[in-house]
């Protein structure tokens, strides 16, 4: 096992991060022995009271010098212990991690914080931590206090502080203390709207900056706009490395039902035979269109093609959000006598766009009596740009849709 230490330098290589075959362990008690009898037998028998859980197996990825890389997965996946690996809280069983320059971790709230000293003490309590100099710490603190937005409160202890007011510090710290590498665990939705269109702003300028930042996050949005590469944990495992959006696409594909399932919804398709969808699109002016701003009315371009008449009623489409929750489901046409002859058949969706920020999918189904077959699963994806919402609810299309069907 070998760890770089955060100041290593290398001028000939623009490598970053480099993590090379790294695997990390728990072990997680499983019984207790009631007597000492019962612990000999049981370590006779072979049970050590324990089973080894194993997070992380044989990771190797680099990270280049002014990337933004973006870490995803699904809780428990691994991605929270390979930050605490790089930020040296956790040491691998085996494999090598080396950093070439210095590294500045914020993974969790209130790790290097004592509730007990004042803001301004603990901003260079936090710095001398992260290896600067008391002379570097007075350089950045204006700086600190500045982004923070909390100078009033510099002066008071910690445990005065509101948690948002903690995090709103904490990250700044870790935002301007001027390191090589940034590595950051879920935390682009900390403090208020305001604070967040700043955090915003400042990764924007980080990558025209070309700074190091490593993110991890569950937010695809975030992913697409902000990472040139990312990377797909799954049981422990990278499943996917590169192009951030088929990345993103990757992880929101792993929530949706398990591949036997897929299969049998396909073969119910194919059963049908009613109506093949050729091509789903979000468009603005007859342009297609992926990332939408918030606000901006746009067009759901659905061309089809049917081999029988059928009512456009039974037709139906569906837009799901980033957390697979359906914000919009309406039929093709609430007029009865409203068919789709056999042949080519386009049909506009014109929004009145009131969606949230985040990622949306859309879904073309079939509905006949109490049977839905969905006959294309994830015809189209976009996104709405924007600051993120607490809730995204329902849609009603009477209001937010008009549809032209030809």
């Amino acid at each position: 096992m070998a760890m770089g230490k955060n100041n290593m330098k290398e001028p000939s290589t623009n490598v970053a991060l480099h993590v090379s075959e790294v695997a990390k362990s728990f072990k997680l008690p499983t019984e207790r022995a009631g007597s000492l009898k019962n612990a000999i037998f049981n370590w006779l028998r072979g049970i050590r009271g324990y089973r080894i859980q194993h997070v992380l197996k044989d990771i190797s990825f680099d990270v280049h010098e002014g990337e933004f890389f973006g870490i995803v997965g699904k809780n428990g996946s691994g991605k929270s212990t390979l930050l605490k690996l790089i930020s040296q809280i956790y040491t691998p069983d085996h494999g090598e991690i080396k950093t070439y320059g210095k590294l500045v971790p914020f993974i969790e709230l209130g790790v290097g914080f004592n509730p007990e000293l004042t803001g301004r003490e603990n901003v260079y309590l936090n710095g001398a931590m992260l290896g600067f100099s008391t002379e570097e710490i007075d350089s950045m603190y204006d700086d600190i206090v500045s982004f923070a937005e909390i100078g009033d409160f510099m002066e008071q202890k910690l445990k005065n502080y509101s948690s948002g007011m903690q995090v709103r510090l904490a990250f700044s710290i870790a935002i301007k203390s001027q390191g090589d590498i940034l590595v950051l665990d879920e935390v682009l939705a900390v403090g208020d709207e305001a604070f967040q269109k700043k955090c915003q702003d400042y990764f924007f300028e980080a990558k025209r900056q070309k700074k190091t930042i490593i993110l991890v996050t569950h937010s695809m949005a975030d992913v697409r706009r902000y990472c040139d590469r990312a990377m797909l944990i799954q049981d422990g495992h990278i499943a996917l490395i590169g192009d951030p959006d088929a990345v993103a696409d990757a992880y929101s594909d792993s929530f949706l039902p398990p591949k036997e399932v897929l299969q049998a919804q396909e073969q119910e398709r194919q059963k049908s035979n009613l109506v093949e969808i050729e091509s789903v699109t979000t468009e603005i002016d007859g342009e297609i269109q992926k990332f939408l701003a918030e606000g901006e009315d746009f067009d759901i371009r659905v061309v089809m093609e049917t081999d029988r008449e059928i009512p456009a009623t039974q037709l139906y489409i569906d837009v799901y959000d980033g957390r697979n929750v359906p914000v919009l489901s309406m039929p093709f046409s609430t007029d009865a006598h409203q068919n789709f002859k056999t042949g080519k058949h386009v049909v506009v969706f014109a929004v009145n766009n009131v969606l949230a920020f985040g990622d949306y999918r859309i879904n073309i189904a079939l509905q006949n009596d109490s049977d839905r077959t969905v006959l294309a699963e994830n015809a189209c994806r976009f996104h709405i740009k924007g600051i993120a919402a607490e809730v995204m609810s329902v849609v009603n299309p009477q209001r937010a849709v008009t549809v032209t069907l030809n």
